[in-house]
């Protein structure tokens, strides 16, 4: 019974689909079980009914499924007949054509399932998998996963590289010189990519400050021409592969046809010179094998790899604390030769300069000249005997810009002689005086340059104050990054002849100077320390605003006069000089100290006023906010804690100290302030802005050398109107220039007004003698003969009167 309803039922499923005529039976295939003709039919028949299996499956990919036996269902009847027909063929044969029809069923249903629409998944994974097999995988070298070099088009070109240095290269696909040369293009990338600027320790992949593409600002991109056919034409590209080299978007340099690793590592290592001076070494890297993974990262030859391990690895070994820094901190580059071995000044042209001095950090102090300059054949044989002194220390050399113009040129030479220390990219000119001994001087502390930055502690920072007046001291910690070191690297140079520069991370160090914060920069100025305003670590990177704040500190507290900082100490201040004798040493000692006591207190009056004075503006300020809140009255509330206090404007007085050496300037100092070292030392108070000083007390004695004589004085000549009366120091004309300048200086709005007064006046007075000009001298009004009328003649038109 159950086989006759379930034959019934094929045959009632086949007869509503049209595959079976009216009241023909279905027949089951014994080959098969019925499954062909009957049950998927009927499955099928029942879902267009709306009540069969397929139109209660709940899933999109069960309604497949059933989809395909349903479409199978469809050859039914014809394989059900084919397989009949084998029942009397040979055993073989007929398992060999079951086979065969089994597999051709199997295709038919997939190729139907896999047509089938309404199959949201099937869809997105084939999206999925077409977006994978176009997308172009990361490479790994050196350990580090290296993204896919960027391919620039017709939008992004112009806009990625309008800012930084690009290499780009400009290919074709087609094109064999582009296959063969795509590999070396790639492993180029590949190495400079993941090469470290500064030799550290292994860093987590991601964002790092010390990465080639942020601390060069370079990077490589590539052009399909065959794509972006416009953007090839519009960078005249005629020949592939063809590599151009980019700066903030405008085109540096072109090579056209392929080249080798070697080449263009040394086109790419000229650009890095250029963007960071000093920062690659001679001789270039080791390169990496055509499509290697893995190399020596580095500036660094691998000769001189070999010679700096088993250094580090000293160094790591004897402090624990080295160790833990080692990773950060920048070190200098010691010289490969002794410098400057025969003691000579070495004649320099365009090769050699390039040889030694740019391509090097090898510190120069040079000297341009031309024979036929009395300054620079006087200062010859101080020259001579400096670099003998120096040999062994410092290399000194010479160029003749009779013979080498181009090089002076370059140079920016306007003057003879002129003289420049140089280290790799950067220069310092040496304006002091000639002097065999001002000479020997800027030399000795410019080798300090070549030795780097010293690293010291709170016992040798106090050792380091009993010889340097002026110490600038960098703290650190352990999370100091390598563009925080690189910046302080690049004011070195500058610092030589003004002050001398060091780092600490010693706990110590900053418990005493009450360092919170790191990085953070100090001047420490005959003992008395002052900060970098600034804390934040992009402001401790502005080198250009760092060095704005030492070039104002960097004089010690008191210093000596000398003809190379005159201009620096004596303008723009009121400046108390005293004039000292250097061979009654015990004398000199004693009133140096006293000069130095003056100035401490001196300083130490001014920070207390100027924090009193901002303690009353905050005050002021807090009392209208509360006087705004008991009136409740929210705009004033508003205004009152908008207020800025801002210390900039208030007017300081600026006052320095300074002594100078009464004997070497005597000349000097008899034709401005008459005095006479021999008779006793003096002070005067210089202001030389005004061209006036003063060198009498409110009393009318002259000025001790000792604290209260000078800060009593310093108080009365520092108030406005001063309340001592100035001697001048130049003559009568020059004075009354002066006067007249600093009338207008102190008061602007009554000069304009006395201005325009005499304009006035001098108006009116030429106007009076125009007019006088014009209608005679008589002093009166001119006379009309009583015969003639007002209108003229009244008697006759034509007669005229005699």
């Amino acid at each position: 019974m159950v086989c006759e309803a379930r034959q019934a039922r094929r045959g009632v499923g086949l007869q509503k689909l049209g595959w079976l005529d009216a009241g023909e039976e279905a027949q089951s295939c014994p080959h098969f079980g019925g499954m062909w003709s009957g049950d998927w039919g009927a499955m099928g028949a029942e879902s267009a009914g709306g009540d069969g299996l397929m139109s209660r499956l709940p899933l999109p990919s069960e309604r497949t499924l059933v989809a395909s036996g349903f479409a199978g269902g469809l050859q039914g009847a014809s394989l059900c007949a084919r397989a009949s027909a084998l029942e009397h063929a040979a055993p073989a044969a007929a398992m060999r054509s079951l086979f065969y029809v089994l597999l051709s069923l199997a295709t038919v249903s997939t190729t139907l399932a896999a047509d089938t629409p309404g199959t949201p998944g099937t869809q997105a994974s084939a999206t999925a998998a077409d977006e994978l097999d176009d997308a172009v995988p990361d490479t790994v070298f050196n350990g580090q996963t290296v993204p896919p070099m960027k391919e620039l088009g017709v939008q992004d070109l112009t806009e990625n590289i309008s800012k930084g240095n690009w290499l780009v290269d400009f290919f074709s696909p087609y094109c064999p010189h582009c296959i063969a040369f795509k590999p070396t293009w790639q492993t180029l990338y590949e190495f400079y990519y993941t090469s470290k600027p500064v030799a550290a320790t292994p860093e987590s992949e991601g964002d790092s400050l010390n990465s080639f593409t942020r601390f060069y600002n370079f990077k490589f991109a590539k052009v399909d021409c065959v794509a972006f056919k416009d953007v090839c034409e519009a960078q005249n590209i005629t020949n592939y592969p063809t590599i151009i080299q980019f700066k903030d978007g405008n085109q540096v340099k072109m090579e056209k046809g392929a080249r080798d690793l070697s080449h263009l590592s040394t086109w790419v290592e000229e650009i890095l010179e250029t963007v960071r001076p000093g920062s690659r070494r001679e001789g270039g890297p080791k390169l990496p094998k055509i499509g290697a993974h893995s190399v020596e990262t580095g500036p660094e030859t691998e000769a001189e790899i070999k010679e700096k391990k088993p250094a580090a690895s000293a160094s790591l070994a004897a402090t624990p604390v080295a160790a833990a820094t080692q990773a950060v901190l920048v070190e200098p580059t010691q010289p490969k030769e002794t410098p400057n071995p025969e003691g000579i000044s070495v004649p320099l042209t365009p090769e050699s300069f390039q040889k030694l001095i740019t391509n090097t950090l090898d510190p120069w102090f040079i000297k341009f000249y031309a024979p036929w300059c009395h300054h620079c054949q006087a200062m010859q044989p101080n020259w001579q005997q400096m670099a003998r002194e120096m040999g062994g220390k410092l290399n000194v050399g010479e160029v003749n810009c009779d013979e080498q113009k181009r090089l002076c040129k370059d140079a920016h030479v306007k003057g003879y002689p002129t003289l420049l220390f140089f280290r790799g990219g950067e220069r310092v000119e040496y304006n002091g005086l000639r002097g065999l001994g001002d000479l020997l001087d800027f030399a000795e502390k410019a080798t300090d340059v070549g030795s780097g930055i010293a690293n010291v502690d709170l016992a040798a920072f106090k050792k380091l104050e009993d010889t340097e007046e002026v110490i600038f001291v960098y703290f650190y910690d352990l999370a100091t990054t390598s563009e925080d070191f690189m910046a302080l690297e690049r004011l070195t140079l500058n610092l030589v002849g003004h002050g001398k520069i060091v780092k600490t991370n010693d706990p110590s160090m900053a418990d005493l100077f009450k360092i919170s914060t790191w990085p953070r920069l100090m001047v420490s100025r005959d003992g008395k320390p002052s900060y970098y305003p600034p804390i934040t670590p992009k402001d401790m990177r502005d080198t250009k605003r760092v060095l704005t704040w030492m070039k104002s500190v960097w004089l010690p507290l008191v210093p000596e006069l000398t003809g190379e900082n005159a201009r620096e100490i004596m303008d723009g201040k009121t400046v108390v000089l005293a004039v000292l004798n250097r061979e009654r040493s015990d004398e000199f000692i004693k009133h140096r100290r006293e000069l130095k006591n003056a100035a401490l207190e001196w300083i130490d009056k001014q920070d207390k006023m100027f924090q009193l004075e901002r303690q009353e503006l905050r005050d002021a300020k807090q009392l209208r906010i509360e006087e705004a809140e008991d009136r409740n009255d929210q705009r004033a509330l508003r205004n009152a804690k908008g207020i800025r206090i801002n210390m900039d404007d208030i007017e300081k007085k600026n006052v320095g100290f300074a002594w100078v050496d009464g004997i070497f300037w005597e000349r000097w100092i008899k034709t401005t302030y008459g005095i006479d070292v021999k008779n006793g030392e003096k002070v005067v108070i210089n202001d030389e802005d005004n061209r006036r000083y003063w060198d009498v007390t409110a009393n009318g004695d002259p000025i001790r050398l000792s604290r209260t004589s000078i800060l009593e004085t310093l108080g009365k000549v520092t108030s406005s109107p001063p309340k001592i009366s100035p001697k001048s120091t130049s003559g009568t004309f020059e004075n009354i220039f002066w006067t007249i300048r600093g009338f207008c200086g102190s008061h602007p709005w009554l000069s304009l007004g006395v201005a325009i007064g005499f304009l006035l006046a001098g108006s009116m007075f030429g106007k009076s003698r125009m007019r006088r000009r014009a209608f005679g001298n008589t002093g009166a009004f001119f006379q009309l003969d009583t015969k003639e009328g007002l209108l003229g003649n009244v008697n006759g038109g034509g007669a005229k009167h005699d």
